[in-house]
């Protein structure tokens, strides 16, 4: 498998992120990063292919925006609704099923098959990788997660999933619920 490219700096994410850094507030530095892995991942699972980036680099800077921007652990229609709607507004350009597709299916369990499947699929295992903290691979070596990693620490980020469940369902059992409930498809 070829070595993992790692951007440190991807200007279109930071004008995307801008809107809503005061919204993300404390938990941005956590959110930022598991951003930037999850594209990273995307990426390579998409062999790098220049074409696909905008799209990938603009779906997970909104795939989980929802948990801030409508406070909802059911956050992936709310994610997809302010993706596409910012989309048309600014004149993006994207593809809004492949953008959407992307932000909805990020937590299917099963391979997406469908439209824009490339991409999809990419955004899905990239995201899977990121969320187990690289117990779940999908083909990556262990080296290249904590390569990953290394350039874009935690920072606390699934301490902050946890907290927000725990915050907005009341318990951490019933916030579990309601998130697995809302986002985890087949």
């Amino acid at each position: 498998m070829a070595e993992i490219e790692i951007k440190l700096q991807r200007p279109n994410v930071e004008v995307l992120f801008k809107p809503y850094q005061a919204v993300i507030g404390k938990d941005f530095p956590g959110y930022r990063n598991h951003v930037y892995r999850t594209i990273t991942y995307a990426m390579h699972f998409l062999n790098g292919d220049l074409s696909q980036e905008k799209l990938v680099e603009t779906a997970f800077v909104y795939h989980d925006i929802g948990l801030w921007t409508d406070r909802e652990l059911a956050y992936l229609e709310p994610s997809e609704a302010v993706a596409l709607a910012d989309n048309e507004k600014f004149n993006w350009g994207l593809d809004p099923e492949a953008l959407r597709g992307a932000i909805h299916w990020h937590h299917k369990i099963l391979s997406y098959k469908g439209p824009h499947e490339k991409v999809i699929e990419a955004c899905r295992k990239a995201d899977w990788v990121d969320a187990s903290k690289g117990l779940i691979r999908k083909g990556l070596s262990r080296s290249m997660i904590k390569e990953v990693e290394a350039a874009f620490p935690n920072l606390g980020f699934h301490d902050t999933l946890l907290r927000l469940a725990k915050d907005y369902g009341g318990s951490m059992l019933v916030g579990g619920i309601k998130v697995t409930r809302g986002i985890v498809k087949w």
